[in-house]
């Protein structure tokens, strides 16, 4: 998508240095990309101790063996 902006030719200067990028737009996506990245994770820390998730592993992968047990039996079964 094509967009007019007025930017700080110094700014975008240290921008393609700082992401080695060749084109300005390629510099731009860079930047664009990472900002959104790091709110990302800034949203997902956020949650951190706010929610609890009660899971108990063992029982999940004794369920999960069983399960795949039942799958290789009947597998074997049909041959």
């Amino acid at each position: 998508m094509r967009t007019t902006l007025n930017l700080d030719d110094a700014l975008i200067d240290e921008l393609m240095a700082a992401t080695k990028a060749k084109t300005k737009t390629e510099a731009i996506h860079q930047a664009l990309s990472e900002f959104v990245r790091r709110r990302k994770r800034q949203r997902l820390k956020a949650l951190s101790g706010k929610i609890h998730i009660d899971l108990d592993w063992r029982q999940n992968e004794a369920e999960e063996m069983k399960a795949q047990a039942e799958r290789e039996r009947l597998w074997r079964g049909h041959r």
